[in-house]
């Protein structure tokens, strides 16, 4: 006890810490086991449903719901895994807390463990640190206290892995012998059972009944889906035919638009041909009067030529 005391409070904090832990481990582990009992006890119903949110009558709704769409290839354990999951999640994550408990302690005792061998460093270090200077015989008296500073570090390391290590061993050793995990599979293969022994064949008449009515609901389910046909195939064809008429009058009046657009371009072509024709008619008269203008530009250029000629015989 008087180690404890004398260790460094970081040193306690982390064995306090794993303490704590290790008793909420030991205790949601008994209230664990208990739990499961419990639950497996009502499985098949002579038991009360005390979780208060009604995870049986969530059970049972899921699964007669899927044994009516499934029949006999309902998957149980999924039903019954999923329903725990909505239903009990607390029960869960208490277990999971449990399975990973063991590795904690440890990991805190590993954490204690480097804690103390850094602050014994640190001591060392400092006590180290007076041998270099002149100061070191009137400081000699504080060497002891300066070793044990450094030994208390070293005590944190190992007291916190010692703690560390046996509540590990400890809830190892209880997880075995209660076993939460085995009691809750004891509690769904109860559930299983229960589920495809007794609640399926009261449901069973409901789905199958005899061949008589199994065909006479055979009849009555396509003579409904015959009336969907009918109905889909009526309004599909009302569909068409107005889709059709909306089409055909669309078309007419493209239709009117294009002859309108052609009478359009036959008068735009009967213009350019009068046009034409204009056009040959003053490209006629034109080469005409040009044929005419030449001939009268040689008639003058021949009585140009007989002027020059008789000029030139009187003048000799």
């Amino acid at each position: 006890m008087n180690r404890l005391q004398n260790m460094p409070p970081a040193g306690l904090v982390v064995i306090v810490v794993i303490l704590a832990l290790f008793a909420l481990a030991v205790v949601l582990l008994l209230a664990l086991s208990a739990r499961y009992r419990l639950l497996a006890a009502g499985a098949k119903g002579d038991g009360r449903d005390e979780d208060g949110r009604g995870w049986r009558a969530a059970l049972l709704e899921e699964y007669a719901a899927a044994y009516r769409k499934f029949g006999a290839d309902v998957n149980t354990p999924a039903i019954i895994s999923d329903v725990m999951g909505r239903k009990l999640p607390g029960l869960l994550l208490c277990e999971r807390y449990l399975n990973n408990a063991v590795s904690l302690f440890v990991t805190l005792g590993l954490f204690g463990t480097f804690l103390g061998l850094s602050l014994a460093v640190a001591s060392l270090t400092e006590l180290i640190g007076y041998s270099n200077t002149s100061e070191w015989l009137s400081v000699l008296d504080s060497v002891g206290g300066g070793l044990l500073s450094a030994l208390s570090g070293m005590g944190v390391a190992f007291y916190t892995s010692l703690v560390g290590a046996g509540c590990s061993i400890l809830l190892t050793i209880l997880r075995t012998i209660l076993s939460p995990q085995a009691a809750r599979e004891r509690f769904e293969t109860r559930l299983e059972l229960w589920l495809d022994n007794e609640v399926a064949p009261a449901l069973g008449p409901a789905l199958a009944k005899d061949d008589a009515s199994l065909v006479r609901a055979m009849i009555d389910a396509m003579g409904a889906s015959a009336a969907e046909i009918r109905k889909s195939l009526s309004d599909a064809a009302a569909s068409f035919a107005g889709s059709t008429s909306a089409a055909a009058a669309s078309f007419e009046k493209s239709i009117a638009v294009c002859d309108g657009e052609l009478k359009k371009f036959d008068a735009a072509v009967k213009t350019f041909s009068d046009g034409i024709h204009d056009f040959s008619e003053v490209d006629y008269n034109l080469r005409g009067s040009v044929e005419r203008m030449d001939l009268a530009v040689r008639d003058l250029s021949g009585a140009m030529r007989e002027i020059n000629r008789r000029m030139g015989g009187e003048s000799k």
